[in-house]
């Protein structure tokens, strides 16, 4: 079995929260080594984004997106911090930052200063709008750029509530997360051939934006507009979870004949046969009326039941669970997703498996997500014995 993809990659982790965290256990999992620097006393914010299991600082979040890493806690604002910090660049692949620009020149941490240390380093810079436009300055967060992009009218769409609200998910960050893991790696494979290393620069907001309005720009893809913006089959309002006898469930009825088969499966032909969804594009025309139809129809079966005659008909359907009842599902288990380990801390906790699966290389051993400064000596002692 051959090495994981990024063994021998060597990545200095300067970033907090989700954003930049999620990229680098990203590469963490992949067999990068992580070094996570973080500011003493306090660490990351997202250490303290929800009560502790045990230790203060050891948020369930935190832990789930910083497995995998090193920490050791530097002020940068000290001489001789400053000098651990450089000395880590001076041998490192990767230079992951979420520090504003002005303030990364103030410590002699922008790509300029950092690329005199470090010519092959890659330098991905975490921000929140791109440099070169008019909010270049400003912060962002996952709510920021929900509102911004347009995300926050999405629900007010579907359910005729007009107040603007946020998806429950941290989408924004997480989606960036990976728009900068794919570019970093990308980067690395660019200085294989060139032996350069290069600045990357990425945007929350352009990143966001680019993932929102994929198929949300809608009519505005052309110009003049031909139509409005939404994806109009994600914001129908009759689109969603169908009622049981005991519960909802989930059925994508998405091809022409998938109608003829759930109205089959539910014991109604008569209704599909109407001459109004005969007609060419009538089913999508009387798309409500069709959806409002099997939504009166599910009641009449268990969740069970449906899934299972929705498996023999080839209807992609699924069991609506609650958030709490993932951890338990059956396929989840037999893929090994959920893996309980044991932290020295914090003890038993489930780590969630790196969802891409490599068939020709090893797992990566990982590590456990890192106490503030856990490794801070032992780096230092690296770097005081490594040959200038």
């Amino acid at each position: 079995m051959v090495q994981p993809q990024l063994a021998g990659i060597k990545v200095v982790d300067l970033t907090t929260v989700v954003f930049g965290p999620y990229c680098t256990q990203i590469l963490a999992d992949l067999g990068a080594e992580v070094i996570k620097v973080e500011t003493p006393g306090y660490g990351d914010a997202f250490r303290w984004s929800a009560e502790a299991a045990h230790t203060p600082g050891m948020a369930p979040g935190f832990m789930a997106v910083n497995r995998g890493k090193r920490s050791i806690a530097l002020d940068l604002k000290s001489d001789d911090d400053r000098a651990v910090m450089l000395d880590l660049l001076r041998d490192a692949d990767l230079f992951v930052v979420n520090v504003r620009g002005k303030a990364l020149e103030r410590l002699g941490l922008d790509y300029e200063s950092v690329k005199a240390l470090n010519p092959r380093l890659i330098y991905v810079h975490c921000v929140g709008f791109g440099q070169s436009g008019p909010y270049a300055d400003l912060q962002a967060y996952d709510d920021v750029i929900q509102a911004a992009t347009g995300t926050a009218t999405l629900l007010p769409r579907v359910d005729g509530d007009p107040r603007p609200r946020y998806l429950p998910s941290l989408i924004a960050d997480k989606v960036a997360g990976l728009h900068a893991a794919y570019g970093a790696m990308a980067a690395l494979y660019n200085r294989e051939k060139s032996g350069a290393g290069q600045y990357l620069e990425v945007p929350m907001f352009e990143a966001f934006s680019s993932f929102m309005l994929l198929e949300h720009l809608g009519g505005q893809t052309f110009d003049p507009p031909v139509g409005p913006v939404g994806y109009a089959r994600q914001v129908d309002p009759y689109r969603q979870p169908f009622p049981t006898k005991n519960g909802a469930i989930s059925i994508v009825i998405y091809s022409y004949d998938a109608w003829d088969r759930i109205f089959a499966v539910l014991g109604d032909t008569d209704f599909i046969a109407e001459e109004r969804f005969s007609v060419k594009g009538g089913r999508a025309m009387h798309q409500d009326a069709l959806y409002a139809r099997i939504a009166a129809l599910t009641p009449q079966f268990t969740t069970a039941e449906l899934q299972s005659r929705c498996d023999a008909a080839q209807l992609p359907a699924q069991a609506v669970r609650d958030l709490s009842e993932v951890i338990t599902d059956p396929h989840l288990d037999a893929v090994g997703f959920f893996q309980r380990r044991e932290h020295p801390s914090e003890g038993a906790y489930f780590e969630q498996a790196q969802p891409v699966r490599f068939a020709s290389t090893t797992e990566t051993p990982a590590r456990m997500p890192p106490r503030l400064d856990e490794h801070g000596a032992e780096i230092r002692t690296e770097l005081a014995t490594k040959p200038r």
